[in-house]
């Protein structure tokens, strides 16, 4: 084996939720890694450089470990839509992305700590958003308070009724941890899944 554990480089309940799926022992921690976009950093890229940098940043505290960093951006027309944080971001990004097509990028890596393997897919969803009032936005804010997801809306939960449609080839994707690409990686780490 060239792992000794399999540690989640996240504490975010939607990915470790998500992860229980495999039913594979693994541990989470918090990576601590500055989301800022860099300049000119397109989206996906964005994305990517954060699930690695994120599973780096956790494979330095577990060397023997196998770890997986995920990370998703939100994006409309070039533009990134991050966690929004506070009730009026959240407002106003779904105010923006009302009757648009948006692109969540989902990365996800897994570094292999002993062996220095990294290796990172990302995971396109677009999402139609419907034409939204803005009492509609106001009520579902309250009600979901997705200040910790990009774009705003959790499509696993009330944020399904803000979409038209939806389209990718990982229904996880959307939900932060794309589980047919990070089953591909462990395969070639010698997980056996299932």
């Amino acid at each position: 084996m060239r792992y000794s554990k399999l540690v989640l480089a996240s504490t975010s309940a939607y990915r470790r939720l998500l992860l229980e799926r495999f039913q594979l022992p693994f541990e989470t921690a918090r990576p601590d890694v500055d989301e800022t976009p860099l300049p000119n950093e397109m989206p996906p890229d964005t994305a990517n450089r954060l699930a690695v940098e994120k599973a780096r940043a956790v494979a330095v505290r577990h060397p023997d470990a196998l770890v997986i960093g995920s990370d998703q951006v939100a994006a409309l027309n070039g533009e990134i839509f991050g966690k929004p944080g506070t009730v009026a971001a959240a407002i106003g990004q779904l105010q923006r992305m009302r009757g648009a097509t948006v692109i969540f990028h989902t990365a996800v890596a897994v570094v292999n700590a002993r062996t220095g393997q990294v290796r990172c897919e990302n995971v396109p969803t677009r999402v139609k958003f419907r034409e939204l009032s803005d009492d509609e936005i106001v009520r579902y804010v309250d009600k979901e308070r997705p200040l910790d997801c990009a774009g705003s809306a959790k499509s696993e939960a009330l944020g399904i009724t803000l979409l038209d449609s939806l389209s990718g080839d990982d229904p996880t994707a959307l939900v932060g941890l794309p589980l047919i690409a990070l089953s591909r990686m462990l395969r070639a780490e010698g997980l056996l899944l299932p």
